[in-house]
């Protein structure tokens, strides 16, 4: 699948000063706007910690870019570390006095800690599955010999670290199901190590340890004896940024010295490109990937069974992506090569040159192809009809068989299943349906029901609706809108609009259980298909970003401006929510637009978009925003920068950054620095507070009870600002 593919680069988510609007907080269940508002929940007005700014500037491509800040991107000094300190500490203070914060907490608690389980895979007539426990902080890997037997604990990370924070990573059976290799991170961030384990006695090898394993994925051989993976260095001497240039495609023979691993293919050179394996399910192929960026990629192979030296070219581009699929005698090869929304090709194992390809799936005008498999002698293929799901079964050749009926509008990754196997797997969720995991047979379209979470919420209460509004420049934009069902569209509705907008990242209908206090006190939710996405294929995607990176930010814009337009709210009760590039989302947003939004909710964001390259894995995203060593660049990233565009004695909303301390994607300089900028901008009056987040990484903490804590932070924050009143213990 294309998903799985992209995961394979490793990247891939207020009562606190600020009094709501007068004369609008008088509806049933709010309360008063005393409480939400004017000290502060009853709080004194609390300055945050003094900063100290200095006078760095530097010229860039004729241009004087002041950095007064710069002294915050070196975490590790003590002063950094004092002021991290002492910032928390103040926004601790603040969060902790908010009122009703027991009882959300608690409401949270209730939906978070429930007992789930993941579609299995199945590999040697063994079955793998995650499941969540009520009474557990994080999910449990379990193995059953058989489908009716017995299920044992292969890795729980509950208790493999000590006293050490551990986190699993991926983990990947081999297809005998006799051994698992998985990945440890400590604290959740990307850096991890793999492991191999015997599945049956639960023994785990002394010799096949493996550092650098940040992007490792491993593709096991038919046998089980070993696997090829992707190997980044970890010699301190070689800056975070510049890795990927090092990363190198390995084969690890099981008990061996991984020291010794024979290198595959050589590194790039290049930390702007990435490099991984994959090998085909007979063994035979392998494939190397070479990504130059989200939207670009050459694939080359080699045939292990005729001994051949070297890799062949299989697919060559600068300007489209592909993956292949190797498979009784054929190559199936999904591209967007001159179809933005995505075709399928095969051809013979004999003629693998691209004049030899034949089309047997055309691009589509309702729907893009969002992942391709071959399950039970099918071709399976997944769909984004309008940002929602769909599933449709196809013969090899391409003939349409049927459509797999889902139960509703919302989200599916595929299917779970081999490719000589007719029985398969497959979880569904939309904004009002838990995960739900349907056991389904290719060959007759049977599909019954395997499993699914039980939650203390009626669904039938919400209501769900897909919107569409015109951006700036004239482009129809589609949005999800969640409320319950008896809000009222008189603009006094509090609404979190929720954004992306990048890496081909498409944002569907997904359950979460935490939105869920939210809208029950009667806020409303809302999701935008932001260009920069692929909710509509590469076309979509290639408007938002580089250059058109603005694009992204008007139609977020154009998004606020609807709800409010509409009825759903108005700028007083409106927040902006974004992670990560979606950080980066609502940085702008509201430095473009800081009258459209009462509230932002900015989490591990990206905000110093002239240096960002210089951190973390922000080489690996220049072909998606570009690099201000450029200087075409440069004057579009300098224009939309969030930490460049703070101005003082300007208006800006209540703002939450939401940081991580052990975040090795994304570097947490970026919230540091752009919190500064914002309170000496304030000067105090507004809140403008840094959550830091403990043993955490990009993707926030794994334990249970930090993302119901973090949950109360957000929710709280909101609920006080625009004075809703939390569930009542």
């Amino acid at each position: 699948m294309k998903r799985v593919t992209m995961m394979a680069l490793g990247m891939m988510l207020m009562a606190c000063g600020a009094a709501p609007e007068a004369g609008g907080e008088g509806r049933a269940g709010g309360t008063s706007p005393g409480a939400a508002g004017g000290s502060g929940a009853g709080q004194d007005a609390v300055e945050p910690p003094a900063t100290r700014r200095e006078a760095t500037v530097e010229t860039l491509h004729g241009v004087e870019v002041a950095d007064p800040y710069r002294w915050l991107e070196a975490a590790e000094t003590p002063a950094v570390q004092a002021w991290l300190d002492a910032q928390d500490a103040h926004a601790r203070a603040r969060l902790d006095a908010l009122p009703g914060r027991e009882a959300l907490s608690k409401r949270l608690a209730e939906l978070a800690y429930v007992d789930q389980i993941s579609a299995p895979l199945r590999r040697g007539g063994r079955w793998f599955y995650t499941r969540r426990h009520a009474d557990r902080e994080k999910a449990v890997v379990y193995w059953r010999a058989a489908e009716d037997a017995p299920e044992k604990v292969l890795l729980d990370p509950n208790t493999m670290g000590g006293e050490a924070n551990i986190s699993l990573g991926r983990w990947e059976p081999s297809w005998d199901g006799r051994r698992v290799a998985y990945a440890v991170r400590e604290n959740n961030a990307d850096e991890a190590t793999l492991y191999v384990m015997e599945v049956e006695s639960g023994a785990v090898s002394a010799v096949d340890v493996i550092e650098g394993a940040k992007y490792a994925s491993p593709q096991w051989t038919p046998a089980g004896d070993g696997f090829y993976y992707t190997w980044l260095p970890t010699d301190p001497s070689i800056a975070v940024a510049e890795r990927p240039g090092h990363a190198e495609v390995r084969y690890h023979a099981l008990g061996t010295d991984p020291k010794g691993d024979r290198v595959v293919h050589p590194a790039l050179g290049d930390p702007t490109r990435f490099i991984s394996p994959s090998l085909s399910r007979d063994g035979r192929w392998l494939f190397i990937y070479q990504w130059h960026g989200w939207s670009s990629v050459d694939i080359y192979v080699r045939d292990l069974e005729s001994g051949e030296e070297g890799f062949r070219p299989f697919f060559e581009s600068d300007e489209s992506q592909a993956y292949v699929i190797a498979w009784d005698g054929w190559f199936t090869i999904a591209t967007d090569e001159g179809a933005p929304r995505w075709r399928v090709y095969r051809t013979p194992y004999g003629k693998p040159a691209r004049e030899a390809w034949v089309e047997v799936v055309a691009e589509r005008d309702d729907a893009v192809i969002d992942g391709v498999q071959i399950v039970g002698g099918h071709l399976v293929l997944t769909l984004l009809r309008e940002a929602a799901s769909a599933l449709e079964v196809r013969t090899l050749a391409g003939e349409r068989v049927r459509e797999v009926a889902l139960p509703g509008v919302g989200s599916t990754g595929g299917l779970y299943g081999e490719p000589d196997d007719p029985r398969a797997f497959f979880a569904f969720e939309s904004f009002t349906t838990p995960t739900q995991v349907y056991s389904y047979r290719v060959d007759s379209g049977e599909r019954s029901l395997w499993a699914e979470v039980e939650l203390p919420i009626d669904p039938k209460q919400f209501r769900v609706e897909r919107t569409w509004y015109t951006s700036k420049d004239g482009t129809r934009v589609s949005m999800f809108v969640v409320t319950r069902g008896d809000v009222p569209r008189d603009g006094s509705t509090p609404f979190v609009l929720y954004g992306y907008g990048g890496f081909q990242v498409s944002l569907t209908p997904a359950f979460s259980s935490t939105l869920y206090p939210w809208l029950e006190a009667g806020g409303g939710y809302a999701v935008a298909h932001l260009r920069g996405g692929g909710e509509y294929g590469e076309a979509w995607h290639r408007a938002g970003m580089l250059e058109q990176k603005q694009t992204v930010f008007d139609d977020y814009i154009a998004a606020a401006e609807h709800l409010v337009a509409e009825g759903y709210t108005r700028p007083a009760r409106l927040a902006a929510y974004g992670r990560s590039n979606g950080g980066l989302l609502v940085g702008a947003a509201m430095t473009q637009r800081p009258e459209l939004f009462g509230a932002v909710v900015c989490g591990v964001p990206l905000l110093d978009m002239v240096r960002y390259h210089l951190f973390g894995s922000g080489q690996t995203w220049t072909s998606e925003y570009g690099s201000a060593e450029d200087a075409a660049m440069f004057a579009a990233l300098y224009a939309y920068s969030p930490y460049h565009r703070v101005e003082a004695g300007v208006s800006y909303p209540p703002t939450l950054f939401l940081s991580a301390d052990h975040d090795d994607r994304v570097d947490p300089l970026h919230a540091r620095k752009m919190a500064a900028a914002l309170q000496h901008a304030v000067g105090g009056e507004t809140p403008v507070l840094l959550r830091v987040e403990r043993e955490a990484g990009h993707g926030g903490a794994d334990r249970t009870a930090q993302r119901v804590a973090e949950a109360t932070d957000v929710w709280s924050f909101l609920m006080a600002r625009f004075g809703l009143e939390p569930p009542r213990s």
